[in-house]
């Protein structure tokens, strides 16, 4: 899959990733991504928790019962009042119709970024980040993911941003996967 010996070398220590399809779940995963945003995981997953449990269902709610919720309830969950927006914000986008799984299954991944974009909160790292874990796009890189930037500037030595996506061209196209095996090598201490 992988010409570059470095890429080769994490292939082999690393199981190979299972990336599926999660965009029927894409609402979910956009309102956890904003809940997570500056937080630890262990932070993320507990005030999450606590907004799914919100809703008397103890599943998560739809758009419209987001929309219906007061917002300092919400924000009683431990969301920021511009996270509350956020959370708002894409509730609105589907159920406003501004965002359509079906088009967005269609589209290629700018256009993606371009369609969620749209919605306060969600910027391109996120974007980018739902095109690999959600959509499963095989082919996307994020030159603003820090952990990325690390794990290059360590393995190869390139700390010039430029010279990175032009490094990440060489693995289209599976940058998703090579993404993966970046991420898995900055959890080696050693």
């Amino acid at each position: 899959m992988f010409k570059d010996p470095i890429l080769q070398s994490l292939v082999k220590k690393y199981p190979a990733p299972h990336f599926e399809d999660r965009s029927k779940f894409l609402m979910r995963e956009l309102i956890e991504s904003v809940v997570s945003q500056q937080l630890s995981i262990k932070a993320s997953d507990t005030i999450f928790a606590r907004f799914v449990g919100l809703f008397k269902s103890g599943e998560f709610p739809t758009a419209e019962m987001i929309l219906q919720m007061d917002d300092e309830t919400i924000r009683s969950a431990g969301l920021s009042y511009a996270k509350v927006k956020y959370v708002k914000s894409i509730a609105n986008a589907f159920v406003s119709d501004l965002i359509d799984v079906e088009k967005i299954r269609k589209q290629f991944d700018e256009e993606v970024i371009e369609e969620l974009t749209q919605i306060k909160g969600i910027g391109r790292w996120t974007a980018e980040m739902i095109l690999i874990s959600t959509l499963k796009r095989p082919d996307v890189f994020s030159i603003g993911d820090l952990g990325l930037r690390n794990a290059i500037t360590k393995l190869y030595g390139i700390t010039d941003r430029k010279e990175m996506l032009k490094l990440s061209e060489t693995w289209s196209p599976h940058r998703s996967t090579a993404c993966w095996y970046l991420w898995r090598s900055l959890e080696n201490k050693k």
